[in-house]
């Protein structure tokens, strides 16, 4: 039998309140959501998805090498046509021939890549790694974008697993025009027919749980949460109560989360010691999986839904670049993509290099030795993840190399450091940018920790790499 044998949460920093909105506009469309978590302006779904990911593997003590399938799901991927697994699978250091799949188009995703690891570990993969991330957006005036929030979860699957994932079904009947993001859209859109929607919403959610093999009495219930009262109005067809379904919701202070929204409240579920779970989520269109998970003993969890920033209205703009110009033209630094293709093991994994004739440690790892001219390869090492900072700037507006002028002109000034990393009391300094943090607050002798994000986009493709933040954030 299927099992979850650790689960992992991210959340950003960021969080707008329903207020803000009401002072802007007058009025606030999304029933139900108190506040909701914001996507920094160097964040998307992928980042987030190596976030939860990092954080499942450290806390299930998982080997990333062991993993031999993984599954992303997300219904806004940073760009349309790509196999975003290849990226997420090199940040966490996933082996080359482990099975990568992507599963997109709908903010039922994030099931459906759970749909299909289940299958794998029962058709022999060892441990699959599932991990749905996801921040919608609409139209500024719209109830979808007041709803709109951010965030990842991250399941490992294997045999026998601590929570078993022990029924299963799924429901789909056609119900165009509920939810629909047209090709080259950055925004979703709807008809906003709302007795058609419910029908939508309520109709394949009931199908999905019609179609379990047993009748099961959960103590808690993972519904998909467009916004902060539709999961409720489906507690008739679920067969639940309401403060079921308030025992694993996350949508009043997290928003609509889209293909993470189930994820990130069965894991929810499981910190807080729910046995029997139902987990349902919906995809307009329209369809629908549902799952019950028993959870007798416990999994290893580590749940990250707080954000300690608080954005204004206007800043909320900012970030997500709807009130900034975009990239400068010309100028700023070149850097090929098969030049940043052949430098990922240091951008993402900080790979450096030992020496085979002296044992210095080299970074990045190519070129001749410093201590004794060695030319040949070197052995990789890779460095912690935490550091110190020996020298840290702020770079404010108009200092900015034209690369990174967007997103400064998005998230505002920014840290340019000197960081220290040890290994075997050798010290290796690397330069960094800082994230999730005021750059005023950063000084000589912090201890950092480092984390994925955006650097930057050329030539449309955007280029990721490490990070660093407090260690008090992370």
């Amino acid at each position: 039998m299927t099992g979850i044998s650790a689960i992992g949460t991210y959340t950003p920093r960021f969080r707008i309140t329903a207020e803000e909105f009401s002072d802007a506009w007058g009025q606030f469309q999304a029933s139900g959501v108190n506040q909701k978590a914001v996507a920094a302006a160097d964040e998307d779904a992928l980042t987030m998805a190596y976030e939860a990911a990092t954080r499942t593997l450290e806390v299930g003590d998982v080997d990333p090498e062991s993993i031999d399938w993984l599954g992303f799901g997300t219904s806004r991927p940073p760009v349309a046509e790509e196999d975003l697994t290849a990226r997420l699978g090199a940040m966490i250091a996933l082996e080359s021939e482990t099975s990568r799949h992507v599963f997109t188009s709908s903010t039922r995703a994030g099931t459906r890549a759970l749909w299909a690891g289940m299958d794998a570990v029962q058709a022999g993969a060892e441990r699959a790694l599932i991990v749905a991330a996801d921040a919608p957006r609409g139209e500024p005036d719209d109830a979808i974008d007041h709803a709109a929030g951010a965030g990842a979860a991250a399941f490992v699957l294997e045999c026998d697993g601590p929570a078993r994932i022990v029924d299963r079904a799924e429901y789909a009947r056609a119900f165009p025009g509920t939810r629909f993001r047209e090709s080259g859209s950055e925004t979703i859109d709807e008809l906003g027919v709302t007795q058609y929607d419910r029908r939508a919403f309520t109709e394949t959610i009931g199908g999905a749980i019609d179609g379990l093999k047993e009748t099961w009495s959960p103590s808690a219930a993972a519904i998909q949460a467009p916004d902060g009262k539709l999961p409720y109005r489906s507690s008739g067809p679920v067969g639940v109560e309401t403060d079921d379904i308030r025992a694993a919701t996350t949508v009043h202070d997290l928003g609509d989360l889209g293909a993470a929204s189930v994820p990130i409240s069965v894991a929810k579920a499981l910190e807080n010691g729910y046995e029997t779970i139902l987990a349902v989520s919906h995809g307009s269109g329209a369809g629908a999986d549902a799952f019950v998970i028993e959870n007798p003993s416990g999994v290893p969890t580590t749940l990250d839904l707080g954000g300690e920033t608080p954005l204004s209205y206007a800043a909320y703009l900012r970030q997500r670049g709807v009130v900034t110009s975009g990239p400068p033209s010309g100028g700023g630094a070149y850097v090929s993509v098969p030049a940043w293709q052949r430098s990922i093991p240091q951008r993402y994994r900080r790979e450096a290099g030992r020496c085979p004739e002296c044992g210095s440690l080299e970074f990045p790892p190519e070129g001749a030795c410093r201590s004794c001219n060695f030319l040949g390869e070197y052995d990789p090492v890779q460095l912690p993840r935490e550091g110190t900072i020996e020298a840290v700037t702020t770079i404010s507006q108009g200092g900015a190399p034209p690369e990174f002028a967007e997103q400064q002109a998005q998230s505002g000034d920014y840290a340019a450091a000197i960081v220290a990393f040890e290994v075997s009391g050798e010290r290796v300094c690397l330069p960094a940018m800082g994230t999730d943090a005021d750059p005023s607050t950063l000084e000589v002798g912090d201890r950092v920790e480092t984390t994925i994000r955006r650097i930057y986009t050329q030539e449309g493709v955007t280029r990721y790499g490490f990070k660093i933040r407090p260690l008090e954030t992370a």
